[in-house]
């Protein structure tokens, strides 16, 4: 580089930070409402209420009967680096909330007009802080927070140009929604658009949760998935192979209550479908993978939906072995769910077989005893990451 073109290292303002994180952070409406809801759910919300405009492009606000955030602490919401979720390494390396970087309000805040208005319990009245001033007023609301975000990208106007229309953009939002909603089954949702309900899920049980948000096939050729060994357990649901689909939009999979696109995840369900499913067709599942959050890193990407294993191999193999088994069941037909609380259960059972190694055709009490023997995962340093495997859609 010419030397009189040379510029001077110096440190980036804050401003100009936080929208480059944003940029990692904040890729459109969607991106926005991940975020809140997060923050909604980590609050302890069972009601959270969702108002669009525009897709989201012109206005976003999220409502919860969550926790709320102290008078004190308004301001320090909009700043970088700051959370109530974690305070030690050790925190993070165990983390059990779904939001804890500290930076997706700043990220917002810096290309967005924000607003947070909140009450605690307790409090005579909420107070309201918005972006770019540390002045608190005091405001009407009742215990929980509500968070406006207006004008998405207003600051930065080369990224607005990349938004889709307003159509994509909201179908993008209510995808998000309905990811938190299918792993919090009791916490009621709405979403409105231009003052329009787009969805409105009450508080109900897992499956029926489920069942409300995957294709209407779904429900007829559904197999239970339950299995739980050293800690670790999936349960939920596998479409059967005759129910499959030409895209890969009716499959969810969720570690620790975070909805995550695992490559380990997704080729250990693709690897039980193997010999049932054939092509390119898509096979319907929703599962649920629950493990001790020592054992798996959410701190791999800021949109937190990446996860890495400690120990992938075994957990490749678990779920495998979990979702072959369910294929496997012999079943009486379902009939479609009602939506009802009061109905019955389906009963299953499996049809036994005997093997004494990690096989296909073993019982899944003698793989999961063998799963429970394997050793500690390999220390000093090694990698134990899986290979490249393919994603599956």
């Amino acid at each position: 580089m010419n030397a009189t073109l040379r510029r001077a290292i110096r440190p980036l303002a804050d401003a100009l930070i936080s929208q480059i994180a944003a940029g990692e952070v904040v890729e459109r409406p969607a991106s926005v409402v991940k975020e809140l809801l997060e923050n909604s759910l980590d609050a302890g919300a069972t009601q959270i209420d969702i108002k669009l405009e525009a897709g989201g492009i012109k206005r976003i606000v999220v409502s919860d009967n969550g926790a709320g955030i102290p008078r004190d602490e308004l301001p320090l919401a909009l700043t970088r680096h700051t959370t109530s979720k974690i305070a030690s390494l050790e925190e993070l390396e165990g983390v059990e909330s779904l939001g804890f970087r500290g930076e997706a309000l700043a990220s917002i805040a810096s290309v967005a007009d924000v607003s947070i208005t909140s009450r605690v319990t307790g409090s005579d009245s909420a107070f309201c802080v918005r972006g770019g001033s540390d002045e608190i007023e005091p405001a009407a609301g009742s215990i929980g927070t509500r968070i406006e975000v207006a004008d998405l990208f207003h600051k930065t106007p080369a990224r607005r140009k990349f938004l889709r229309s307003e159509a994509t953009e909201l179908a993008h939002c209510l995808t998000q929604v309905e990811r938190a909603a299918a792993a919090h089954s009791s916490v009621a949702f709405t979403v409105t658009h231009q003052g329009r309900t787009m969805l409105a899920l009450p508080a109900q049980p897992p499956r029926e949760r489920a069942l409300r948000l995957m294709p209407e096939e779904f429900a007829v050729a559904r197999r239970e998935v339950q299995q739980s060994a050293a800690g670790t357990s999936v349960h939920g649901w596998a479409g059967a192979p005759t129910a499959s689909r030409a895209r890969a939009d009716a499959q969810y999979f969720f570690v620790n209550g975070r909805y995550v696109r695992d490559k380990v995840l997704t080729h250990a369900v693709r690897a039980a479908y193997a010999d049932v499913l054939h092509g390119a067709s898509q096979p319907m599942y929703c599962l649920y993978l629950t493990i001790d959050p020592k054992r798996v890193d959410v701190n791999v990407h800021p949109t937190k939906i990446e996860v890495r294993f400690r120990d992938s191999s075994s957990v490749h193999q678990f779920v495998m072995h979990a979702v072959q088994a369910a294929l496997a069941q012999s079943v009486r037909p379902l009939q479609p769910s009602t939506i009802n609380p009061q109905a019955a259960d389906t009963g299953y059972r499996l049809t036994p077989t005997h093997q004494t190694s990690f096989g296909v055709a073993q019982t899944v009490a003698n793989y999961l005893a063998l799963l429970a023997e394997r050793p500690a995962p390999i220390a000093n340093g090694a990698s134990d990451e899986a290979p490249d495997l393919p994603l599956g859609f």
